[in-house]
């Protein structure tokens, strides 16, 4: 529609100056906003404004010449000249009826754009230590991630979903060491456990695991090596289990990448991935060494301070991985890289900018933070499980509330903001609760389907997709649909491809979430107010019908880009 309006008053423009009307060689370009008062219309333009000079024309005459050559068109029911020049446009019946025919013609296409135009972009979010359960954040990180690349690929980029395992580090060694001196503690041997140890449960169902697939024989073994076997024998159940949970809440990854790969000496006998970094910064002039350490010059980018890369002691920082790892993203060939962090990562930021600049990537690397959430029941804290006495995880939330309840929830505010998730509200079956209402909306849409066109209601194998398509055809007589309900319907579902481009190019998957209420909203208001399966009138019936399925696959199209099912019976 936003193209459409444009392409309205450049036509207006053309004509007026081939008339002879405007003092200008060539249209200028014509930018198309929404007016903040919907009373205005649908569009507004400035475009008289910004080109009277060039015209030598007062700003409002040039605006009043335009619109004369919209006023009349059938795809404009209004156009108006408002204050020193603004042309605000309502689009007609006509044009909005139209958008009908091309939704059902789409199908899950609809709002299909071509933002990326097919380039390669990379996306990578949850990346947490596999030393344990996943929190809560991790959860709204996974939804957000995973919508993010639903809605990139909807606009045309070529998206790959990454998970970052940190599998290096001391978090590792003392993950080995708690999880040791469980097993000899279910083993009936005394043993101190580490201070800095991990005490959750989950490290004591990991001993036991072990203990019943492996026995005692690590009892007695040289601490080193029952530590070297317990660090991957944990580690793979760990990750196994993150990779399920994700999987169980419809997220899964192309590439789960290894931080220890980055330490390792190349396949040819080279040296390290972190190495090799050092290398291309030291060539570039980004690296210099001060007290037996070595430091990258991130203050010539913008940071507020140098950072070490390698301490005097030779020992990496988490740092000098972090650029490592993101070399190797951009030799991958990705042409945009997408990091989803927790809040605790914020002062990160400046630094990793700093680094993809100085590696020559500078603008392609775009760090998304991801703030916390606060979970509640009825409106009350909650903060341990009822089960365990312990964290709520992310698996515990996901038992409770289902995957969609909880996808939908992580993402109906914005990334900078908190999340207060009420699992009480999560799990109410009423119109309080916002997944429950959309959903409904499209089970209601499916029922009205099936009864107008005859399919089996007791048959849950019935494709209503395949069957609207068939017995409603492509043809009907959509200009009967001009009221109110009917007008502000199509208006809504017209909207959306405007919102997955709003929502591609600000990594804004909220807008989804908040464009699937409002267009369920509509839906609602108009099937109050119209019926739809009027027997005395099969021409309005048939119209009608159209604008119902369309309003299907806008809603399904739009929960599918959230992650969350479109169920056809409730």
């Amino acid at each position: 529609m936003r193209e459409l309006a444009a392409t309205l008053v450049r036509e207006a423009l053309v004509a007026a100056i081939e008339a002879g009307e405007v003092g200008l060689s060539s249209p200028p370009e014509v930018r198309i906003e929404r007016p903040r008062d919907t009373s205005h219309g649908d569009w507004a333009t400035n475009v008289a404004m910004v080109s009277a000079k060039a015209a030598g024309m007062n700003p409002r005459q040039l605006a009043e010449t335009i619109a004369a050559r919209m006023s009349g068109h059938e795809d404009v029911s209004a156009v108006e000249v408002a204050g020193p020049g603004f042309i605000n446009i309502r689009l007609s019946a006509h044009a909005l009826q139209r958008v009908l025919t091309e939704v059902r013609s789409a199908g899950t296409d609809f709002g299909r754009i071509d933002q990326g135009e097919g380039r390669r972009v990379q996306v990578e979010f949850v990346s947490a230590n596999p030393v344990g359960p996943m929190h809560v954040g991790h959860g709204r990180w996974a939804a957000l991630g995973d919508s993010m690349a639903r809605v990139l690929a909807h606009a045309g980029w070529d998206v790959q979903r990454e998970f970052y395992v940190n599998d290096q580090g001391v978090q590792m060694d003392i993950f080995a060491k708690s999880v040791a001196a469980r097993y000899l503690e279910l083993c009936g041997r005394e043993v101190e456990f580490p201070e800095e140890g991990y005490r959750g449960a989950y490290i004591t169902e990991i001993a036991r695991e072990i203990l019943g697939d492996e026995g005692e024989r690590w009892a007695d073994a040289e601490p080193a090596a029952r530590e070297d076997h317990f660090r991957e024998k944990a580690y793979a159940q760990v990750l196994a289990h993150l990779e399920h949970v994700l999987h169980s809440m419809g997220v899964d990854f192309d590439v789960w990448f290894s931080e220890r790969s980055l330490h390792q000496p190349a396949e040819d006998g080279g040296p390290s991935a972190v190495e090799r970094a050092f290398d291309r910064l030291r060539e570039a002039g980004h690296l210099y060494e001060h007290d037996g350490a070595l430091w990258f010059r991130s203050t010539a980018f913008g940071d507020d301070k140098d950072r070490v890369l390698k301490k005097a002691d030779g020992s990496y920082t988490y740092f000098a991985a972090d650029i490592a790892y993101h070399a190797d993203k951009f030799d991958r060939g990705f042409d945009r890289v997408i990091d989803i962090w927790g809040a605790d990562h914020h002062g990160y930021v400046k630094r990793m900018e700093a680094a993809a600049a100085a590696l020559g990537h500078e603008g392609k690397l775009e760090l998304v933070i991801g703030q916390l959430v606060n979970l509640f029941r009825g409106g009350e804290v909650v903060r341990m499980s009822k089960r365990t006495g312990e964290m709520v995880t992310f698996e515990d939330l996901l038992d409770e509330v289902g995957p969609d309840a909880a996808r939908y929830f992580f993402l109906r505010r914005s990334t900078d903001q908190p999340l207060d998730f009420d699992i009480a509200l999560a799990k109410e079956q009423s119109s309080d609760n916002p997944v429950y209402y959309v959903q409904y909306a499209h089970a209601r849409i499916c029922a009205i389907l099936r009864k107008a066109t005859g399919a089996d209601t007791a048959d849950t194998s019935v494709d209503i997709a395949a069957t609207a398509g068939t017995l409603l055809g492509k043809d009907a007589p959509l200009h009967l649909l001009d009221s109110d309900a009917e007008l502000a319907l199509m208006r809504k579902i017209a909207e959306f491809p405007e919102v997955v481009e709003i929502a591609a190019r600000l990594l804004a998957p909220h807008k989804l979430t908040r464009y699937a209420e409002e267009l369920a909203a509509s839906f609602h208001q108009f099937y109050t107010q119209c019926r739809v399966v009027d027997p005395d009138d099969a021409e309005l019936t048939t119209a009608r019908l159209h604008v119902v399925d369309a309003s299907r696959i806008a809603l399904a199209t739009v929960l599918g880009l959230v992650g969350v099912s479109a169920p056809e019976r409730m």
